[in-house]
């Protein structure tokens, strides 16, 4: 699957997780998950995003949740 990470702009706004959480991981059904860190072990790459006006990082691999970190790590 392919991943589009973004830092998180709103950071701390209500929805937007907290002051912490800087990166928004989309998928390719466009769900996001707002997290502390992401690591990324695949090949990466610096994209437009869809919507014309926001840059991305993307990659392609299989994402791991750590809930206990607030980690995202693709694999």
């Amino acid at each position: 699957m392919k991943y589009r990470i973004r830092y998180n702009k709103n950071a701390g706004e209500p929805g937007r997780g907290t002051v912490d959480h800087k990166w928004r991981v989309f998928d390719e059904t466009n769900k996001e998950y707002i997290c502390k860190i992401v690591v990324i072990r695949p090949s990466s790459w610096t994209e437009i995003d869809p919507n014309g006006h926001d840059w991305n990082i993307a990659c392609e691999g299989e994402i791991k949740i750590h809930k206990n970190t607030s980690a995202i790590e693709i694999v």
